[in-house]
């Protein structure tokens, strides 16, 4: 990277240290660089390109699951002109492209350091700053350190034993091999259900021998409806990119969706059928946020909806036993992030194509041929871990964060974390969180702009001010805990247990992890500590 000079008078490596190269990290990156271009920031990340999830993810058929240029940046009007969107979802090389184009175009490569994993992050108190370090020795000295690694980034495997055994080939879909897998004429194991899981389900399914999705939960699978966008369609999204914006920061979940003005208690069953039929055919997300708002508070709205969705299921795939299989019985539509699918149902009514229980037939073991799972031998070319991640935490808790000789960050965050804005924890002075627990999410790149946008500031307080020291009171961190928590209770997300409580994770402590409370309420308590001049921190 380039060497910029150093701040006067100080002994450090750098002013501030992102770690993480994908779309939060690269904006954190443009911003300080464009606002404070005498500082000295750098960012670092594991992998050997930026990106993030979207390095990383490289599996048949991964793509957004909000559209296109809803989740592009928009702190530019010259990168909105010169670059359109083939597709109405962007599938991940062209997402891929699109971030390496921001990286260029905005001439923040030099300040990338890649191949640089974090094994470790403590503070110092007397030179006021972090000591961030590698496995291989490599080191850096910040006064502030930004973590921008990601809700979804610690990938996790089933803790059947005799993984390694297995003579085939393997892989996690979020450590995906740049050079891609061939499954023609494959015997391939896909395990997990999750949206990895399904979207390579439908993507490969026409090219396998055979195919054996182990699953276990179903999930509330809909329609993503994808399609190419028209010049005449991206001409007139183009010319409305200031609305649209608008509207995505004025929305609950950063999606081009609105909620229905009317309670669903107020029209009659059939005006409510009639637009979930409608919704149906609609693209992304309209299904959850297009909806009336009851179907993520109201049991019964809920239960309806979900009835709808079972329908449809039974609809698409034409083997009983199967459709059985793939309807969810163990909560209703929206109280985990649904994914959404192309040729999933489908592919299970080819012949080669089944679905495993893990509830009934849980595996046992991994072989050198495949694995056993209810007593029953399965042999396979090819594995695919759909398992997910260990969620919003999982990445925190890979790194060895301390301040001095105390507790750990993953310590403190045991029984469930705790913070202000999802941003920062008290005893970790000058060390704040893009995307941390207890932060909005939905489609994540406009949650983060808040976030990026607000961090900002706060350093552009600190250092004008000559402070060297940001810590954010307790009485803060207490204080919007309990909002987070409260604000779930009630919901239908409350009874879901999925892996934004820990759920998903054998051994993981269930607790509260998102926040629930929409984009729009959150943004509204940043600003108002901004009004107040971040009375909730404590400068020094």
């Amino acid at each position: 990277m380039n060497d910029p000079q150093p701040s006067a008078g100080a002994a450090l490596d750098l002013d501030v240290l992102v770690i993480g190269a994908g779309i939060a990290g690269i904006y954190q990156l443009h911003k300080l660089r464009i606002e404070h271009p005498d500082l000295r920031v750098e960012v670092v990340d594991a992998a050997g390109g930026v990106g993030g999830t979207w390095y990383w993810n490289r599996y048949p058929g991964a793509r957004f699951d909000s559209e296109s240029y809803s989740y592009a940046y928009f702190f530019s009007k010259e990168l909105r002109d010169d670059w359109r969107w083939k597709e109405r979802f962007s599938g991940q090389p062209e997402i891929e492209e699109y971030l390496n184009h921001v990286v260029d175009r905005f001439e923040l490569r030099p300040y990338i350091t890649l191949g640089f994993r974090v094994q470790s992050a403590t503070w110092d108190e007397t030179s006021r700053s972090w000591s961030v370090r590698t496995a291989d020795g490599q080191e850096r000295r910040t006064r502030f350190l930004v973590t921008a690694v990601g809700l979804l980034s610690a990938p996790q495997f089933p803790i059947a034993p005799g993984r390694e055994e297995f003579r085939g080939i393997a892989h996690h879909t979020a450590l995906w091999p740049a050079g891609g897998v061939d499954f023609t004429g494959k015997r391939v194991a896909v395990i997990g259900t999750g949206s990895s899981g399904v979207q390579i389900t439908g993507a490969i399914a026409d090219e396998v021998a055979s195919l054996t999705v182990f699953q276990r939960t179903p999930n509330w699978c809909t329609p993503l409806n994808n399609t190419p966008m028209g010049d005449e369609e991206y001409a007139d999204i183009s010319s409305r990119l200031d609305e649209i914006h608008a509207t995505l920061m004025g929305s609950f979940a950063g999606f081009v969706h609105q909620f229905q003005p009317v309670s669903a208690f107020d029209v009659s069953p059939e005006d409510r059928h009639r637009l979930y039929e409608q919704l149906w055919e609609q693209p992304g997300f309209a299904k959850l946020l297009g909806n009336y708002m009851e179907v993520l508070f109201s049991p019964e709205i809920n239960a309806e909806f979900s009835a709808f969705l079972a329908g449809k299921i039974s609809g698409l795939v034409t083997d009983p036993a199967k459709a059985d299989k793939l309807i969810p019985k163990d909560h209703g539509y929206g109280v985990k992030r649904p994914p959404f699918e192309a040729g999933y149902y489908a592919a299970f009514n080819k012949p080669n194509v089944d679905v495993v229980s893990l509830t009934d037939s849980p595996i046992e073991r991994f072989t050198p041929t495949g694995l056993i799972a209810g007593g029953t031998e399965h042999e396979f070319d090819i594995i695919v871990y759909a398992t997910g991640f260990d969620a919003i935490t999982g990445a925190f808790d890979r790194i060895d964060i301390r301040a001095g000789e105390g507790q750990s960050l993953r310590e403190y965050w045991e029984y469930g974390p705790h913070t202000f804005l999802g941003m920062q924890s008290p005893g970790y002075p000058n060390l704040f969180f893009i995307a941390g627990p207890h932060s909005t999410g939905g489609n994540v790149p406009r949650a983060i702009e808040g976030q990026v946008d607000f961090l900002t500031g706060l350093l552009t307080r600190a250092v004008s001010h000559g402070h060297e020291r940001v810590e954010v009171t307790p009485q803060a961190e207490v204080a919007w805990t309990e909002h987070v928590l409260k604000g779930v209770e009630g919901t239908v997300v409350a009874v879901g247990k999925d892996w934004a409580f820990g759920g998903n994770t054998p051994g993981k402590k269930l607790a509260y992890r998102h926040y629930g409370g929409g984009i729009i309420t959150y943004s509204t308590r940043c600003a108002e500590v901004v009004a107040g001049d971040y009375a909730e921190f404590d400068f020094a």
